[in-house]
């Protein structure tokens, strides 16, 4: 049998394997010489786009600063190595702070704080804003000059013996005193009533109401003369919330008294208690009534 070779084709085979090939060099022509590609209608430049790439530049940083841990106002003297090593500071900077902590000194100011860690300018200048001193060093109040004030009320300081024993103080008798009504003697008989007895003038301070002048002529005419014996709490073992039940102490100061002396393990004087925070001479009085050392 014969056969066909595959190269023979028909008249109209090789028409079509023409007109194939004109094809696929028009379709060649067309891809290699022909811009399909679109014009960018969209005007990046124009105002509105502008300003909505700035509202979504804002919102993006808002982000980012929402997601950094919030630093809050600390006080220097009890920072601890983790945070200043997060703050920024070296090693070196940190020992010499816990270094001068450790021999009793104390840090009041922003260039005491320089000065013992040799941090830079630049990071001072980033940590200073946080410093949080207590109030008795960043507003100290002038101290009152006893004779001039004694002066200016009107009258002379009356002895021991001639002052009425504020334990046994009736109503009637403490509106004796300049600027105590009938609502203010009531509270008084009623903070003695719930104190069981006055153990010391300085609890007068305590009743609501009391002005610190009106305080200060009351305590001329009376005093404690039959104080009630206090049980006083170890500061060094006590728990905060037993020192929360001492008249006058928020649970807020009994914690930092405790936290204070859970830092230093022990305390070795209740004086010490002055550099707290929110710490006032009349209030570190009250509680010496209340805590011992031991």
């Amino acid at each position: 049998m014969e056969l066909k070779s595959h190269f023979t084709f028909s008249k109209q085979q090789r028409s079509g394997i023409l007109l194939l090939l004109l094809l696929i060099i028009t379709l060649l022509c067309v891809y290699w010489f022909v811009d399909f590609s679109e014009e960018d209608t969209l005007d990046v430049t124009s105002a509105e786009i502008v300003s909505l790439q700035q509202e979504l530049d804002s919102l993006r940083l808002v982000e980012i600063e929402d997601k950094k841990p919030k630093i809050y106002p600390f006080n220097p003297n009890y920072i601890t190595d983790f945070k200043s090593y997060t703050l920024g500071m070296t090693n070196e900077e940190i020992d010499k702070l816990h270094q001068f902590r450790n021999e009793g000194k104390w840090i009041n100011s922003t260039a005491d704080f320089k000065a013992v860690t040799g941090v830079s300018d630049s990071l001072l200048n980033e940590l200073s804003p946080l410093f949080k001193f207590p109030e008795w060093i960043t507003n100290p109040k002038p101290k009152t000059d006893f004779k001039n004030y004694k002066s200016e009320t009107g009258f002379s300081e009356k002895s021991f013996a001639q002052k009425i024993d504020l334990n046994k103080a009736t109503e009637e008798q403490l509106r004796q005193v300049s600027g105590i009504g009938a609502t203010l003697s009531k509270r008084i008989i009623k903070y003695r009533e719930k104190l069981g007895g006055f153990s010391s003038d300085i609890q007068l301070n305590n009743v609501y109401g009391l002005e610190p002048a009106v305080v200060h002529r009351t305590l001329n005419l009376f005093t404690v003369k039959t104080p009630k014996n206090i049980e006083k709490i170890n500061v060094n073992t006590a728990s905060a919330s037993d020192i929360s039940t001492i008249p006058g102490v928020s649970f807020k100061m009994a914690k930092n008294i405790w936290e204070y002396r859970r830092l230093r393990e022990k305390i070795s004087s209740i004086q010490e208690l002055e550099k707290i925070e929110g710490m006032t001479q009349r209030k570190l009085q009250l509680i010496q009534l209340y805590l011992s050392v031991e």
